[in-house]
């Protein structure tokens, strides 16, 4: 999928400030990373140093998160969700499952990055169960199949647009 085809994420200002300043740090954290490697690469034989190698994995793993949240912001979709009278992403969603109005559970249809920014759990609007309630209503039923295969029904309680 190219860049012109991949979806936007909705995010709010909060949330992309806080990735954004999450990228920040692991930017100029760069050079620390580099001077850790140089000063275990001083340390003698590299087939044997710990702490050489320890260094590259931490410097690998962060380009890679730096890579991705480059990419994440790039493609993301920064204001507050529209007022809908369906289920949109940034959707705080109330549902039940199977025909036990007990069984309720609570949630923020959206990116998973966002997770660390909100107390509510998190689904991707792309997951099976994301998928499934889009566009849909209060007191709609939809099913969806879980990715263990089971089918699942649920029924919308009530939705409202994430505050933050």
């Amino acid at each position: 999928m190219s860049s012109s085809e991949t979806p936007k994420t909705w995010l709010s200002q909060d949330a992309h400030d806080r990735l954004q300043a999450e990228l920040d740090e692991l930017i100029a954290n760069r050079p620390a990373i580099a001077a850790e490697i140089n000063a275990r690469r001083e340390e003698g034989d590299l087939r044997e140093n710990g702490g050489y190698h320890a260094a590259r994995e931490e410097q690998s793993r962060q380009e890679g998160r730096i890579l991705y949240l480059k990419e994440f912001l790039r493609n993301s979709e920064i204001g507050e969700v529209q007022k809908s009278d369906t289920v949109t992403p940034g959707s705080v969603v109330t549902i039940y499952f199977d025909d036990d109005q007990t069984d309720t559970e609570t949630f923020l249809l959206g990116s998973r990055e966002i997770s660390s920014t909100t107390a509510h759990t998190v689904y991707s609007p792309e997951s099976a169960l994301g998928q499934a309630i889009l566009g849909a209503r209060p007191g709609q039923t939809v099913t969806y199949t879980a990715p263990s295969g089971a089918d699942i029904k649920v029924t919308v309680v009530e939705f409202g647009p994430f505050e933050g």
